[in-house]
């Protein structure tokens, strides 16, 4: 599978901002998937996940409550919606997929594919 994130940019803290993921090739046999986020110097860290057989949901602690991860359609199976940004939350964001049931949804190495992220800042 080959996957596209879109729909970052510029805001305002407590704004709001939508993010997409788009997808191409093998998406029947998905086990979950996910986003991140990455910072300069830092790790990339897992922010939500959703397992795609159950649609259950889940979010890092440090978005619980503010974003939402849910699936789309066809082309565009996964999306992020972020509410009460903060500008710590300004990062490049990451959509994931993985086949596998294997390890947590929440392991960054549990992942196989990846898209190109998609800058999201927040002013202050």
């Amino acid at each position: 599978v080959q996957l596209q994130a879109s729909g970052g940019g510029l805001v305002q803290a407590g704004g709001s901002l939508r993010l997409a993921c788009a997808a191409s090739g093998n998406t029947f046999n998905i086990y979950a998937m996910g986003w991140f986020r990455q910072t300069p110097g830092k790790a990339r860290e897992f922010e939500a996940g959703i397992h795609w057989t159950t649609s259950t949901t889940f979010y890092g602690d440090s978005v619980k409550g503010r974003f939402l991860i849910s699936r789309g359609e066809a082309s565009t199976p996964l999306y992020l919606s972020m509410n009460g940004l903060k500008p710590e939350d300004t990062a490049v964001y990451f959509c994931a997929a993985r086949y596998s049931a294997s390890g947590s949804l929440s392991s960054v190495g549990t992942y196989a594919y990846w898209g190109q992220g998609t800058q999201v800042t927040v002013s202050s």
